[in-house]
């Protein structure tokens, strides 16, 4: 439509512009001839004096559709004849304009103009010259419709020209639709499903021409996109599971602190700040913490990285925030969100556990270096004085030897090195082995120690010094923190290939607050440190006890309230195949 239009409008134009031309070409061309015929005419009047040879030769010379008129100089006029029937009654018409040809005549000295003798004929060109004498004139009329017809005739070849130059138009136009046009439409159609992600869309070529080259470049652009979309799907993707996968919480940021990119950590850490403040969770972007949006406006300001400690939920988190450029211009920010509260709880429990062996062994260490001076000195003055000092010093001596040895389990066990001696043991004979060690010992305190049995396989495979151990350890703890009149009640229960230990009593019990610190180094439920004798320990026995239970795969658990009594539960499978 775009080259049938433009192609009109030019021909358009042209058409005007020659038939203008071509109007104006044929009345100059006829007054040309018409100026010649009178001319000639009037050197034939000059030459030859007998009108009627002069009346002769002008018949001939003039065109058979013209008429001529003589005006001579005695007045006197003559008139041809003509083939045009609008000229055969001009004759009665001329004696109004006989006046003005000859006064044009006089002035100009030639005469051309176009008059109309009636409104029904068309217009008459006539022109006119005076004779050689200057006493007379010729004057030549014509007809315009010959001129008429000849502006028609031309008029008909320039339209139908125009007619042949449009339908040849627009054949040519529908060769380019086919020819360019359906390519690019191809294009277009391929371009959009380009855009919908449809990478494998080709375009043919069909052609070596700029269409054909714009299809290839189409499909190497297309194949190229391809490429560099799958790498960059597979690069999002590393970069998304290496995010999801760091134990470190990561958010990134724009600078309005809308959140671009967050892993779980990040998330979780989100969500209990939430929860400290009692605002509830939408799983939108505007609910980061305010903290994080401060820390941002800091970053933002001073261009650099930003690290600030956060705390809240009982933990203690570290965020380090480093800004994201555009070029010059920070576009946002990164930030690392770190739970600090293990690392700070090991550290607490690294200076507990030296503060802890300095003061157990710094008692023994003062005890025997008194009691040893006391010696030296000779203050204890009889055998018996000095015995009892060296008993005591003896037995502050065997406590140091126990806390050294019970470091270096626990050590070892925490290392990961304790090996597990397994056999199969008669469980009849270790539980009797267990009651006879701790009878003795319950009855000097006045405190009642039972044993109740659930045997439903007669013997058990264990490790059977590290689970005396713990039947030690436990029943030991049982004992001496249950006061006189108490009593210590021990449940043993070997079926469903299960091998399960209650040990339960009604004694001084434990803060609920300090349960799950109870199987930590060196914690003592006595913090004053003002135990009698019989209840001092080094506060490793549960850690080591715990160890031993999860070296046979087993659990343990505790219950207790305070001034109300404590049960130990110990689960150990009983699947293993004996070594």
């Amino acid at each position: 439509m775009t080259i049938l239009l433009l192609v009109s409008f030019v021909l358009f134009i042209l058409s005007i512009l020659l038939l203008e031309f071509f109007e104006g070409y044929h009345v100059q061309e006829a007054e040309k001839g018409l100026m010649q015929t009178a001319s000639k005419i009037s050197l034939v009047v000059e030459e030859m004096e007998d009108e009627d040879l002069v009346v002769e030769m002008a018949e001939r010379i003039k065109d058979p559709t013209s008429k001529v008129v003589i005006y001579f100089s005695d007045e006197t006029s003559w008139s041809s004849n003509t083939a045009n029937s609008h000229l055969t009654n001009i004759d009665e018409a001329l004696p109004e304009y006989e006046d003005e040809f000859r006064n044009a005549i006089e002035k100009e000295g030639s005469y051309s103009s176009k008059i109309t003798i009636s409104g029904e004929n068309p217009e008459i060109m006539v022109t006119g010259t005076p004779l050689a004498n200057e006493e007379g004139a010729i004057f030549v009329f014509q007809s315009l419709d010959v001129l008429n017809e000849t502006k028609a005739e031309t008029t008909k070849i320039i339209f139908v020209a125009a007619a042949i130059a449009i339908v040849l138009t627009t054949i040519f136009a529908f060769f380019l639709s086919t020819r360019i046009t359906s390519p690019l439409v191809q294009m277009k159609e391929a371009a959009t499903d380009l855009a919908k992600g449809e990478f494998h869309t080709k375009l043919p070529v069909v052609s070596n021409d700029e269409i054909g080259e714009l299809a290839v470049a189409f499909n190497r652009m297309g194949r190229q996109l391809e490429l560099s979309i799958n790498a960059l799907s597979q690069e999002k993707e590393q970069m998304a599971s290496v995010v999801n996968s760091m134990a470190d919480g990561v958010i990134t940021l724009t600078r309005d602190a809308e959140v671009i990119i967050s892993n779980p950590p990040a998330e979780q850490f989100i969500q209990d700040w939430l929860f400290e403040n009692n605002i509830e969770f939408h799983n939108n972007n505007d609910q980061l913490p305010d903290e994080l949006k401060e820390i941002l406006q800091k970053v933002i300001k001073d261009e650099k990285e930003v690290m600030q400690e956060l705390n809240f939920q009982g933990r203690d988190w570290v965020t380090i925030m480093t800004p994201l450029y555009d070029n010059s211009y920070i576009r946002g920010a990164v930030a690392v969100i770190r739970d600090m509260t293990e690392e700070r709880q090991l550290d607490k429990l690294r200076k507990d556990f030296i503060s802890n062996v300095s003061h157990e062994l710094r008692t023994p260490i003062a005890l025997m270096q008194g009691y040893s001076e006391a010696i030296v000195d000779d203050i204890a003055e009889s055998i018996e004085d000095k015995n009892e000092l060296a008993k005591i010093i003896h037995d502050e001596s065997l406590r140091m030897s126990r806390l050294v040895n019970e470091l270096l389990d626990i050590g070892r066990m925490e290392a990961g090195h304790i090996e597990l001696n397994l056999s199969t043991v008669e469980i009849e004979l270790f539980i009797e082995r267990i009651y006879k060690k701790f009878i003795g010992m319950a009855e000097d305190n006045e405190i009642e120690f039972t044993v109740s049995k659930e045997i439903e396989q007669t013997t058990i495979t264990i490790d059977e010094d590290r689970i005396e151990q713990v039947f030690t350890n436990l029943i030991d703890n049982a004992l001496r923190h249950t006061k006189p009149g108490g009593f210590v009640h021990v449940t043993i229960s070997v079926k469903d290939q299960q091998f399960r230990v209650d040990v339960e009593d009604n004694g001084a019990g434990i803060p609920e607050k300090e349960l799950s610190f109870i199987f930590e180094r060196f914690y003592k439920a006595d913090k004053s440190r003002t135990r009698s004798d019989d209840q001092k320990g080094t506060g490793l026995g549960l850690a080591i006890t715990k160890h031993i239970v999860t070296a046979h795969d087993g659990v343990i658990s505790v219950k207790s309230r305070l001034n109300e009594g404590t049960t130990f539960s110990v689960k150990i499978p009983q699947k293993r195949n004996t070594p």
